[in-house]
């Protein structure tokens, strides 16, 4: 099932330490997780990022706003437990959402700054947590950059892409600390291969690359690949890459995927722009922000 949203968790997260006793982060999402009959693949559902799990994150967030709001307090360092606001919120029988606690003066001045502004933004139910709203701009952010970064690489030439690919594994770490570790092979004697990076000092290992500017629609099949498999075989090498701005065949992944003797990469045209943006080609950093948590581990430490 789909995680609720954040705000979905607020009477769930009151009811689960109504009791008045003291309760952890941990204990709370155990019984948060059986009251809303999650399942063990919906706990472990992740954030876009992959580093921290969806449904910890939005009962995190749960937490903070019952907190900011007075529903909930934090007595003692990671425990927490319902305050006499929260049994009443409870007992009203009202839909405890964003506006309820919009009622809390302290919860206004954290949401929104002043009352207008809180009542604006409360209005708008948002349904991502703050982190979550993060994460979908940068990936927004991310991929209308990699359209962009995939318009200027087609400007390229062919040689000029080759070298564009020779670059990004250097910059991948490959030959890392050899001198000409990376070359892009004459074009009119290539033999099928258009550039080599030497993997070790000593020239024992080396990957051989076939780089194809092709149109972003086309698609490349089983023959091609054939016949880079070909070339490595006259080379008597044993890694291959196959990158391209166009896609790949099923047929293609299978066939390099029952490969023997030798081991081929093949790298989409989606899979390109992805490497240059992770590894800084062709683009530049901007903004660094910086996202932080309260590390509850600490806290529940004896200092």
């Amino acid at each position: 099932m789909a995680i609720p949203k954040f705000f979905e968790f607020f009477e769930c997260f009151l009811r689960a330490v109504q009791d008045g006793e003291l309760h952890t982060s941990k204990d709370v999402r155990e019984k948060v997780a059986i009251a809303m009959q999650l399942s063990e693949a919906d706990r472990e559902e992740m954030l876009p990022s992959g580093k921290q799990r969806t449904f910890d994150n939005r009962v995190a967030w749960a937490r903070t706003y019952l907190n900011k709001a007075g529903l909930i307090k934090t007595p003692l360092r990671g425990k927490y437990c319902i305050t006499e606001e929260g049994k009443k919120a409870l007992e009203s029988g009202e839909k405890i959402d964003l506006k309820y606690l919009d009622r809390s003066e302290e919860f206004r001045a954290f949401h929104g700054g002043t009352s207008e502004s809180a009542a604006e933004v409360v209005e708008t139910q948002i349904e991502e947590s703050p982190l979550e709203v993060l994460e979908v701009a940068f990936q927004q952010i991310n991929a209308t950059l990699a359209s962009q970064l995939m318009d200027e690489v087609m400007k390229l030439t062919p040689a000029e892409f080759e070298k564009l690919v020779v670059q990004l594994l250097l910059r991948m770490g490959y030959g890392n600390g050899i001198d000409d570790a990376g070359m892009v092979t004459q074009q009119s004697n290539d033999g099928g291969i258009d550039g080599i990076i030497k993997e070790d000092q000593l020239g024992f290992s080396h990957i051989y690359i076939q780089a194809k500017q092709w149109a972003l629609n086309q698609t490349v099949g089983k023959p091609e690949i054939q016949k880079f498999v070909g070339a490595l075989q006259g080379q008597q090498a044993q890694k291959g890459l196959f990158i391209t701005t166009a896609r790949f065949s099923s047929a293609a992944h299978q066939f390099v995927e029952n490969l023997l003797g030798a081991k081929v990469v093949l790298v989409d045209g989606s899979d390109l722009t992805k490497l240059m943006l992770k590894h800084n080609v062709g683009v530049s950093v901007e903004h660094v922000y910086e996202v932080k948590r309260i590390d509850s581990d600490f806290f529940e430490e004896e200092l």
